[in-house]
């Protein structure tokens, strides 16, 4: 039975206020104590295009590329009783095409990109984000938890990292439309990349070159994912859904290093 006479919790949105005896028995913070949020408006639907769009091609690409490489389904038969080989590089070089349409939109957005899209975000340019660079490490390293510096954009380890992606991405590119131009000797792409395979020593290191990085992406993929998931969950700022709706709630009360 409920007393009718004991206070009670009011619904939200009824204007009710929760009498703090009734707050402290049940470890409901008072009002009073909460924290003010407020919205950023962080990620631009350009950046946020290039992004997915950049995450669904890099994917495609990893998967029919390892095919092209060397075949994988073998129960099928003679490849002249099918088009699995001709699919998987259509859809090789249809994926290689958009994510360099996405490249250039970015690099657009380098420079007509608010501060946090701008090419200045990419590197730690500032002395501060050296500093804080060393910290942010530690903190992901669990070395010290109290340590980890606020930044509404990347942070100095993330701009490393994405910057390192960006360069690994414009090498795949090269070496990728290198080894395609090899369809169609005298072509557009076998003439645009004829200083490739010279400077690398050779079409086969140009190879060895984009099968290797390739595993780079792969290795990036997964971490990427964890260490976003990892800031929501430990964090709870909102970094992960940052890149669907392109802001974030964050509190009033913390001092972010770049805004």
């Amino acid at each position: 039975m409920i007393d009718p006479k004991e206070p009670r919790l009011q619904p939200a949105g009824t204007g009710g206020v929760i009498p703090e005896e009734v707050a402290e028995a049940t470890h409901i913070p008072h009002p009073e104590s909460l924290p003010e949020y407020r919205w950023v408006y962080l990620w631009r639907w350009p950046l946020r295009v290039t992004h997915w769009v950049s995450a669904i091609t890099i994917t495609v690409l990893i998967v029919t590329g390892f095919y092209i490489g060397a075949p994988y389904f073998t129960t099928w038969g003679e490849a002249s009783s099918h088009y699995l080989m001709g699919w998987a590089r259509f859809l090789h070089f249809a994926a290689a095409g958009l994510i360099v349409a996405a490249a250039i939109l970015r690099v657009y957005w380098l420079f007509a990109g608010n501060k946090w899209a701008r090419w200045s975000s990419l590197l730690p340019v500032q002395a501060r984000d050296w500093r804080n660079l060393w910290r942010t490490v530690k903190y992901y390293l669990l070395v010290r938890q109290e340590s980890m510096p606020h930044y509404l954009g990347h942070h100095p380890l993330q701009q490393l990292s994405y910057t390192l992606i960006y360069l690994i991405v414009i090498v795949q590119m090269v070496t990728g439309f290198t080894m395609y131009g090899l369809s169609n000797p005298g072509g557009f792409f076998h003439t645009a990349t004829a200083w490739v395979a010279p400077l690398f020593g050779g079409i086969q290191t140009v190879r060895f070159t984009h099968h290797a990085l390739t595993w780079l992406l792969i290795t990036f993929i997964p971490l990427h994912v964890y260490l976003a998931f990892r800031a929501d969950v430990m964090d709870r700022e909102g970094e992960m859904s940052s890149i669907f709706s392109g802001g974030r709630f964050v509190r009033a009360d913390v001092k972010f290093e770049d805004e």
